[in-house]
């Protein structure tokens, strides 16, 4: 599947929901299914800057895809980056460099956040981009 599949996948997932409150109980119940990183990896230099909960972040370059995997220790911010993961994951550096990442507007994700968290998010983004940036440049 690729990326805008994907993300449309994910904002048909949450047309389904009537209020934000079952937004926020899916993306917790999301963040339950979240591929968990290595404890070994939970590192600082795996540690996403800009967040205002702990959120660690470990990508591997598997076949050419980047494969992410982490974790977090707010529910909510795990829900986060956990459909981050869904979307990036097992795509290729030039997939992931290139994604448009409109469908959190779509999803009303943002407006739903408080400024931290919406900061967060985008320190998320650009953390994924970059490790799809390093991988694109050692595959080149």
């Amino acid at each position: 599947m690729n990326i805008q599949d994907i993300q449309n996948e994910i904002i048909d997932e949450f047309s389904m929901f009537e209020d934000w409150e079952e937004r926020y109980q899916y993306m917790i119940d999301l963040g339950k299914t979240l591929p968990l990183i290595d404890e070994q990896f939970k590192t600082e230099d795996n540690t996403i800057k800009g967040c205002q909960s702990k959120v660690w972040v470990h990508a591997d370059l598997i076949n050419e895809k980047i494969v992410f995997t982490a974790d977090s220790d707010a529910i909510i911010t795990k829900g986060i980056i956990a459909i981050l993961i869904r979307v990036f994951s097992n795509q290729s550096p030039k997939d992931i460099i290139e994604a448009n990442t409109g469908f959190i507007d779509d999803i009303g994700l943002k407006e739903h956040l408080s400024p931290t968290r919406a900061n967060g998010l985008v320190s998320m983004i650009k953390q994924l981009k970059m490790y799809a940036i390093a991988y694109q440049t050692q595959l080149q």
